[in-house]
This record gives structure tokens, sequence and C-alpha cells, in this order.
């Protein structure tokens, strides 16, 4: 369902003109408004979710076959280095707009984001990080 104070559904849903590089029944394709890189761009959903908490499954299991189709034409286009597949929660992990979406970015050598899409890694012992993969253990069949 859309939600008619969220500029996300007003550009997916065509309410708000754009450049749209893809659409389907269930997603649009933008370029990014402050775009990382040249071809920066966004999927975003039809369907308002405020995060991939909220997004319907039919979304969630359809985004990431449309990001490899995406990425797959945007590299052959531009001619990139690499490719950043970026998906934000929550304004702790740079969510700005609370409406699902994801980051398309086509990458170069030199293009001056290195630092800026990278993160800190934290220093966790092996004992850390086996106490929390036991913590998130979903398997049926574990010990």
């Amino acid at each position: 369902m859309k939600d008619d104070n969220c500029i996300f559904c007003k550009l997916a849903c065509g309410d708000i003109p754009a450049n749209v590089i893809y659409e389907d029944k269930l997603f649009t394709v933008i370029p990014d408004a402050s775009p990382a890189t040249r071809g920066h761009a966004l999927i975003l959903p039809k369907t308002h979710a405020a995060n991939i908490y909220e997004l319907p499954d039919e979304y969630a299991s359809g985004v990431f076959v449309l990001a490899k189709k995406m990425a797959a034409h945007m590299t052959e286009v531009l001619k990139c280095d690499g490719f950043n597949v970026v998906q934000n929660n929550g304004e702790v992990a740079g969510q700005t707009v609370f409406h699902f979406h994801m980051h398309l970015i086509p990458r170069w050598a030199g293009d001056g984001n290195e630092e800026k899409l990278g993160w800190n890694h934290a220093d966790l012992s092996a004992d850390q990080i086996a106490e929390t993969a036991g913590l998130l253990d979903m398997r049926d069949d574990k010990a």
C-alpha cells in the first residue's frame, strides 16, 4: 500500500516525475538525487515499507533478483570496475528516508568513495565471534 506522505512512494508510483531507468509491477528504479558515483540508482518498491523488517516477502525475494539484473546491465553499459549494493535500516545504520530502498552504486578505481562506503572493523576475538554466532544460530539441527 502506498503512503501519500512518503516521497519515495510518490516517486515509485509516478506521482512525482523521475528519470525512470526500470519499472515493473513491484519496483521502480531511478537515479539517486545525490549520487555517490555516476549511475548511482535506487530500487524503490511500489508499496510502502519503512525498512526491511516491514517489507512484504514478495518484495524481499524480488529485490535482489532485480539488483543482480540492474548491476549486470549497469556494469556493462557504464564499464565500471566494481559495484556496491547497499541497503540501510534505521537512522544509526545510515537510513535517511524511511521507505525501504536499495542503492545500486557503480564503482571505479580511484572514484574517491573508498572510505565513505566502507566501515570500521570491530575488534572481536574468535570467542566473541563464536558466542555471537551461537546466539544467532537458526538451524533446526543445532546441538
